[in-house]
């Protein structure tokens, strides 16, 4: 089983003096924010249907990104794990692990293109 585990960051100099950390396994995401009141808030894989990876040029410069996981979770429908290092790999991970986690649940993501191809019934 592999799992990352990271700490949100100051995008200057990349230090870790937040207290929000951030737990990825292949199940399950997990977010801890909070030093005196705590707040937790989870999301199985096989909810995450895209992942983002985005950079700016600060978070570049001191080898830091954002990943953004779009879900079907009601409480939090785009999970941000902001200024984080090995991005690409988490980002990388969270794929293929929603993925895994998808066909193992049997489960599938059904997205309405909007193709407006609906016929009316004719009285």
């Amino acid at each position: 089983m592999k799992f990352f585990q990271e700490k949100k960051r100051w995008g200057f100099l990349g230090l870790p003096f937040t207290f929000t950390r951030y737990l990825i396994k292949d199940e399950m995401i997990t977010v801890q924010e909070g030093f005196l009141n705590r707040k937790e808030n989870d999301c199985y894989m096989y909810k995450v249907q895209d992942v983002e990876l985005r950079t700016s040029l600060w978070e570049r410069a001191f080898k830091l990104g954002t990943v953004v996981c779009y879900t079907g979770d009601t409480t939090n429908r785009e999970l941000q794990l902001v200024h984080i290092r090995n991005a690409k790999q988490i980002k990388d991970f969270i794929l293929e692990a929603s993925e895994q986690a998808r066909l193992k649940r049997r489960t599938i993501n059904m997205v309405d293109i909007g193709t407006g191809d609906v016929e009316e019934a004719e009285d």
